[in-house]
């Protein structure tokens, strides 16, 4: 039976003193046993584990990484456009899966689309010396990061590209995706197609944007910038906008939204007029309860999962000493069917 610990005041943490008390050893017997030296005979190993047990000890990772001979903390950073938005919270989870196989801890944090938080997570990040970062930036120049770079601190950028820094990056094929729904739809008769697109600043937003162009003027349909709606933030506004454009002179007979809440507020507002069954719709990004609406909503699918296990894979890379050159990772897209693409215009229909 192990004697209390002398001198602790009720309800604050042990340290390794405590623990040394406690078990009549050394501070340096305890560090020993808490970083799995194998030397330490194991009568102490077993004195110092029910000390620690008995006072409810906790190591202090961030006080021991100072003392590594590596300087590693054993956490990484993980900073999301939004970790509530589905497609960020599963990008994380994916990334949390493959550290916590490692012994390695996450920490997270949202950006909301503004640069100055940006700047502030990530300087957050490197005061807690975290061994990597993986970013989805909203700023635009990511020169600032170099200082941290070469000091040793690996960064792995996803679902946008870094500007004006050498880095590791994981993307979908957007450009590709949207081309593709939009040739669907073409396909099915529509000429009017109505775009609804985030932010003109986000990477992703543009190539949605870009590949409906490509699809329009693949099939030599002129753009009509009347039906064209971007810097977009939420199912509210999309919402609204999707409302005017239906209830105008001669209204979009489709949609292409680019991206999940913007395809929720186009479901909203086709439905609320009843014309769910003849305005077709395709959306970036898949959403819960997408396939239960009736029809159900067609969608160009991301793999979350697939970018945040090769954001972690290329990150581990990194921390492990891979030095090679930066790579680039494009994570297909799929075209799922369920009904709101496959209704046809107009003209189209029997």
């Amino acid at each position: 039976m192990l004697d209390a610990a002398p001198g602790r005041g009720q309800g604050s943490r042990a340290t390794m003193k405590d623990v040394a008390a406690l078990a009549r050893v050394s501070l340096k017997t305890v560090s020993r046993v808490i970083n799995d030296e194998p030397t330490v005979n194991p009568e102490l190993v077993e004195r110092v584990r029910r000390a620690a047990a008995q006072l409810h000890y906790q190591p202090n990772f961030g006080a021991s990484a100072l003392r590594r001979r590596d300087g590693r903390s054993s956490t990484i950073g993980v900073l999301l456009e939004d970790l509530a938005n589905p497609f960020s919270a599963t990008i994380y989870r994916a990334v949390e899966e493959v550290a916590i196989a490692r012994g390695v801890s996450v920490l997270g944090g949202s950006f909301d689309e503004d640069p100055q938080r940006e700047h502030t997570l990530t300087a957050s990040m490197s005061r807690h010396r975290v061994d990597g970062v993986i970013i989805a930036p909203a700023s635009r120049d990511h020169q600032y990061l170099r200082q941290e770079q070469m000091a040793g601190v690996p960064f792995v950028f996803v679902d946008r590209p870094p500007r004006l820094l050498d880095a590791d990056v994981v993307l979908s094929d957007s450009r590709a995706g949207s081309s593709l729904a939009v040739a669907h739809l073409i396909a099915r008769g529509h000429r009017r197609i109505a775009f609804l697109g985030d932010l003109t600043t986000i990477y992703t937003a543009e190539e949605r944007y870009q590949g409906y162009l490509v699809a329009l003027e693949n099939a030599g349909i002129e753009v009509d910038p009347t039906i064209i709606a971007r810097d977009l933030r939420t199912s509210d506004a999309a919402q609204e906008t999707a409302g005017h454009l239906l209830d105008a002179a001669t209204p979009p007979t489709a949609f292409f939204a680019g991206q999940n809440l913007l395809t929720i507020g186009a479901v909203r507002a086709i439905r609320e007029r009843g014309r769910q069954r003849n305005v077709a719709l395709v959306g970036f990004d898949d959403f819960d309860l997408a396939d239960l609406l009736e029809p159900a909503v067609t969608v160009v699918a991301q793999d979350p999962v697939a970018i945040g296990r090769e954001a972690a894979r290329m990150l581990f890379a990194r921390i492990d000493g891979d030095e090679g050159p930066s790579q680039k990772k494009i994570v297909e897209t799929t075209f799922i069917s369920r009904g709101s693409g496959e209704i046809a215009a107009p003209a189209e229909r029997d």
